[in-house]
């Protein structure tokens, strides 16, 4: 298979910068000449594999963390935004929008969010009066997209609390025990903090009592929701300080942003600290990522299984790049990532096409489809109903389909492309 090319000028230009030398000295230290490494930082011509060795040894630049993905999600939504019909059907063509994304990423990133605040205005015109449509608020993100964006734009990978909660499950021995028990343990031992089955009509997850240290939950909830909850628990008592680093560093336009992401980022310690990186990672290439196996396997849930896939991007040590979201009924993505080039939509609902929507319709069935998206890549996709629910007959039970997917050329990593 033939391997993409790689222009990352912007990049060794500022690697050259760094290092305060001239192009002279630089292509001379790189075994080039010095009209190459000019036309490298022009864009004009690819990095070879010989530059980006030269680069990792002479300039210790992480070779791993040079590839596109972060320039593939900044083109997507660049695509996106231009693709809108406010343009006047006059979009750049791909490549123009490559040397954009490559070359002037502050650029791109301020056009989003042009066009992001076009459209939140563009939605609420049609449905509010003109007294609301005169508000200032219209023209910022909601909190909500403002903690999306934030994950979006690093991977969706966080690496101070995943390596503290794989630290932490080596240090209880979480792949070895069951995880709640081991959970509880914790929880008592280190913070003096009890778990209580919360009262039947509650209708509560999970609720922490601090000044009598009960950890209240669930008792109707599935074992791998109770264990995630107690993981919560423990990232919001033990990672306070590194989770209001981040949030410091993130710069959220309000309060309510802020924690939001808190609690996203509490989350994600959790998922961590069940699915520990590097047992999960080894795990899941074992098991040619089998999401009810690697589920009994950790005592997780298929979607936090699903979900965690979609955040192994450490650098060094990556996973296969793959695409994660949840659907409702109504067609609606209420969850989403990716990994892969495959970068979802930021308004509107899924493709009707896409098997999630099947999945409702066969419930307990893994869907499996080949698709294609406009560009000519082709992916496999994988998709199942979960239902959610804490109770009995009476209690209400939500619906959703969870979607997994990657390229093709990663479609032998999953069991689940020999049924295609």
């Amino acid at each position: 298979m033939a391997h993409a090319k790689l222009f990352i000028g912007r990049r060794v230009r500022e690697q050259r910068e760094a290092s305060k030398a001239t192009q002279a000295a630089f292509a001379e230290r790189l075994g080039i000449s010095t009209s190459y490494l000019n036309q490298i930082e022009n864009n004009q011509r690819p990095v070879s594999a010989a530059v980006l060795l030269a680069l990792a040894e002479k300039f210790q630049v992480d070779i791993a963390s040079i590839g596109g993905s972060d320039g593939d999600r900044l083109l997507s939504a660049l695509r996106e935004a231009l693709a809108d019909p406010v343009s006047g059907g006059s979009s750049p063509s791909l490549q123009e929008l490559k040397l954009v994304a490559q070359n002037a990423p502050s650029f791109a990133h301020a056009l989003i969010a042009c066009h992001q605040a076009y459209r939140r205005n563009s939605e609420q015109l049609a449905s509010f009066d003109d007294q609301l449509i005169r508000t200032n608020a219209l023209s910022e993100p909601t909190p909500y997209e403002e903690v999306r964006d934030f994950f979006h734009f690093v991977d969706n990978y966080i690496d101070e609390l995943d390596r503290a909660a794989e630290h932490l499950a080596q240090a209880l021995g979480l792949t070895d025990r069951d995880v709640g028990t081991a959970l509880v343990d914790h929880l008592e031992q280190h913070h003096h903090v009890r778990i209580a089955r919360a009262g039947t009509g509650e209708g509560v997850i999970r609720r922490f009592d601090a000044s009598a240290r009960v950890l209240y939950l669930n008792a109707y909830s599935p074992a791998s929701t109770r264990s995630f909850q107690m993981a919560f628990q423990i990232g919001a008592l033990e990672q306070r300080a590194e989770i209001d680093a981040i949030i410091e560093r993130a710069r959220f336009r309000t309060a309510e942003a802020a924690e939001i992401c808190r609690i996203g980022l509490q989350n994600y310690f959790a998922g961590a600290l069940m699915l520990p990186y590097r047992s999960f990672l080894v795990a899941a290439k074992e098991l040619r990522h089998d999401l009810h196996l690697l589920a009994v396997r950790f005592g997780a849930s298929l979607e936090q299984v699903a979900h965690r896939l979609s955040t192994l991007q450490r650098s060094g040590l990556k996973g296969v790049p793959v695409f994660f979201a949840r659907i409702d009924r109504a067609g609606n993505i209420t969850k989403r990532h990716s990994a892969s080039k495959l970068q979802f939509a930021r308004y509107g609902a899924a493709c009707p096409l896409w098997n999630a929507h099947q999945a409702f319709e066969a419930p307990g069935r893994m869907i499996c489809q080949l698709a294609e998206t406009p560009d000519g890549v082709r992916y496999l996709s994988i998709a199942t109903e979960v239902a959610k629910g804490e109770g009995g007959f009476a209690s209400p039970h939500r619906r959703y389909a969870i979607a997994l997917g990657c390229e093709i050329s990663y479609a032998g990593d999953f069991v689940y492309a020999a049924r295609l």
